[in-house]
């Protein structure tokens, strides 16, 4: 009889704690969306990471609490993660960014570009300034109709000094951009800098903007596409792609 009610007691206490984890995942999941805009599919066909990049790319200096950013040092450890764990077979990357701190976008593109895990973006309302090299930076790159994309020269806001050495900084931001995209998209590097620097579209700026299907047109962005086709061609390359990291 005491057997039988410790049994019980047993089973009781080992449904807590499955309804306690269960209870502690799906916090761990709500604040994951609340406060890096990030989310895992549990109940699909693969399980594929979704990551944000939304509003203004937050570098090296904290901008203003009305601002909506995406901050680096979230999305780095984020991604070093999703490349470490084999139960997740997938990363869309979903843009609609103003830009932001070139060397922090950079950086972030450089790990995407990086990743064996399967990646696909997608460009939904904008993928502006530095949005560029990371929308580029996936395996695969889609772009929405109504989205677009700035494509301008590196600027600085503050002081600058007015030295040669100055412009020749810029020159090297530049070119670093201009090889990061060239090598992950089909663009020419030509095209690339016309569009850099055209000086009849934009007022009071130089550079340009093209649409969804200009983007695709001139070989920036792989395909057009919304989600579905973005889940459709990240699930093809998964099942075509060898074990990241095999036993």
């Amino acid at each position: 009889m005491n057997k039988k009610i410790y049994k019980n007691e047993i089973e009781e206490n080992s449904d807590d704690n499955e309804n306690d984890t269960s209870t502690d995942d799906k916090l761990h999941e709500a604040e994951l969306i609340e406060k890096l805009g990030q989310s895992v599919s549990q109940n699909a066909k693969h399980l594929i990471h979704c990551l944000n990049v939304i509003g203004q790319v937050e570098g090296h200096y904290v901008l203003s609490s009305q601002n909506k950013t995406t901050k680096y040092e979230h999305i780095i450890p984020s991604l070093v993660a999703i490349e470490q764990d084999r139960s997740i077979e997938g990363l869309i990357i979903i843009l609609n960014t103003v830009g932001g701190d070139v060397e922090a976008g950079l950086a972030i593109a450089e790990l995407i570009a990086g990743m064996k895990t399967p990646t696909v973006s997608l460009v939904v309302g904008g993928g502006h300034s530095i949005g560029v090299p990371l929308a580029v930076s996936a395996k695969y790159s889609f772009i929405v109709p109504s989205a677009s994309m700035t494509i301008h020269p590196v600027r600085m806001n503050g002081t600058v000094l007015g030295v040669p050495q100055t412009l020749s900084y810029f020159d090297k931001m530049q070119d670093r951009i201009i090889n990061f995209v060239t090598q992950n998209s089909k663009i020419s590097e030509d095209k690339f800098r016309s569009l850099m620097m055209n000086t009849k579209e934009l007022v009071m700026d130089v550079g340009s903007v093209v649409d969804g299907e200009e983007a695709v047109r001139i070989g920036l962005i792989d395909c057009l596409g919304g989600l579905s086709d973005a889940i459709s061609k990240l699930y093809e390359l998964i099942e075509s792609t060898e074990k990241r990291y095999p036993d």
